[in-house]
């Protein structure tokens, strides 16, 4: 088991590299990562030689997002098909390594349906890390395309609700391309508007308490040349009652049968104070975040981080002296409740956008109908 980090050359780095990459130097395949706890002060790329520094990368959030989630474990299971390790132990771990956000099990599951269903006609475990491989490669396209159609469907969807332009949008965590094999979903959405003259303001939540949203968001808007302002999360309902919020858009990292949406934790606030102020909700996601075995919200397992990321900040270069590697904010010994995700029930929920169009008013029937267009995902850890 090893890993490297490699530093590129920050601001000389080209806007819109990708987060995640497959390559195969002469000492065998890796994968490449752009470490997102790094950002923004540092652009390093993280190197993975096996399938549990990738389960790391996941926890520590080096990797993250919903459908980059997916893809990394795809390309997990190909990479350790690859180099000859046990891939059914390697899918497990990957799929196990975060367990609120479903494409992360999607992608491992159908990476390693992949490398089955190869071995079994060939009997070639090397023909089967290459059907793995495209696999990995399979999803990680499909995301890319399936960005441009939920960014297409979304500002579609804005235009309809806010005709006229000049559209203020509150987001929360971060939903650009750090997270996708594209641009992204919420952001993406953003992004079209941006680029068709309609964007007057982003509003980024910070999202408390890792800063997805100062520390990434912020960065993908800047690289954008979008207008942008940054606010701390309890600052948003001043915006809601100053009237500054046109509509908000977020991601999702599982969504329930019924439409039930877990989302970064600080989500649900939005959408009680969206609804009091008569503000559109918008969750866009693609469909394999959309989880039919998970029937309602009460059923989505919420992972809960560790204390100390909640008593304790991270400052690079500052010298740290907390258990977890950052600077106390807090007594020592205080305990803090640190739920990754909130849900938010489907009644608050405006629409749901993703790459095969949206459903509004979001019911359980609607969301049936509509990922049912979309191709199906087989293969579940149960199987042999």
């Amino acid at each position: 088991m090893a890993d490297q980090y490699a530093q590129s050359g920050g601001d000389n780095r080209p806007a819109g590299i990708p987060a995640i990459r497959w390559e195969e130097p002469p000492e065998g395949p890796v994968l490449v990562l752009l470490d997102q706890t790094r950002l923004p002060a540092e652009e390093v790329e993280l190197v993975c030689t096996d399938a549990s520094v990738l389960v790391e990368a996941i926890r520590s959030l080096a990797v993250r997002g919903a459908p980059l989630l997916g893809i990394a474990g795809a390309y997990g299971v190909a990479l350790a098909a690859a180099r000859g390790f046990d891939v059914d132990e390697a899918a497990t771990a990957l799929a196990g390594a975060r367990p609120t956000a479903v494409n992360l099990s999607v992608g491992v599951r159908r990476a390693r349906s992949a490398y089955r269903a190869e071995l079994a006609r060939s009997g070639e475990p090397g023909q089967g890390a290459r059907a793995a491989l495209a696999a990995a490669r399979q999803l990680h396209q499909e995301d890319a395309e399936a960005s441009v159609r939920m960014a297409g469907h979304g500002l579609a969807l804005l235009d309809e609700l806010l005709p006229g332009g000049g559209q203020r949008i509150l987001t929360h965590c971060n939903t650009g391309s750090l997270v996708s094999g594209g641009e992204g979903t919420a952001f993406a959405v953003a992004l079209a508007a941006h680029r068709a003259g309609r964007l007057r303001r982003l509003w980024v939540d910070e999202t408390r308490p890792l800063l997805q949203g100062a520390r990434l968001t912020a960065y993908e808007a800047a690289r954008s040349d979008m207008a942008y302002t940054l606010l701390t999360d309890s600052a948003a309902g001043s915006l809601f009652a100053a009237g500054e919020v046109d509509a908000v858009l977020i991601g999702a990292d599982r969504i329930a049968a019924d439409g039930s949406v877990a989302n970064k934790v600080g989500s649900y606030p939005l959408a009680v104070l969206a609804r009091y102020h008569h503000v559109p909700f918008i969750v866009v996601a693609p469909v394999t975040t959309v989880d039919p075995d998970t029937p309602n919200g009460a059923s989505i397992e919420v992972e809960q981080r560790p204390g100390f990321e909640v008593t304790e900040v991270a400052a690079p270069q500052v010298p740290v002296t907390g258990a977890g590697g950052g600077i106390p904010v807090a007594p020592l010994g205080t305990q803090a409740y640190n739920p990754a995700f909130d849900v938010t029930p489907p009644e608050l929920v405006t629409a749901i956008v993703t790459e095969e169009g949206v459903v509004s008013p979001v019911t359980a029937e609607g969301l049936a109908e509509l990922c049912g267009r979309s191709r199906p995902v087989t293969g579940g850890f149960g199987e042999s």
